[in-house]
């Protein structure tokens, strides 16, 4: 999204952002090796809430993932 990408994480029923990159630039902004510990998707729209489009990519795969299981969801945008 725009050169965003992040990965996350479903953890009993929150979205937890693992990782987020700018692509183009090659800059981590956030990156984190505990689903348990890692900001949710709630907290990353209020510290980052330019990168909207990203966070309501996010939001949109939950949904679609919620509505149709898919065995080798990646959890990726």
């Amino acid at each position: 999204m725009d050169g965003w990408q992040a990965i996350w994480r479903l953890d009993d029923q929150r979205i937890r952002i693992m990782l987020v990159t700018n692509i183009f630039e090659a800059t981590t902004v956030m990156s984190s090796a505990d689903s348990a510990t890692a900001p949710d998707l709630v907290q990353m729209r209020e510290r980052f809430p330019k990168l909207d489009r990203l966070w309501d990519a996010i939001r949109h795969a939950y949904w679609s993932e919620l509505r149709v299981p898919q065995e080798h969801s990646q959890g990726t945008i």
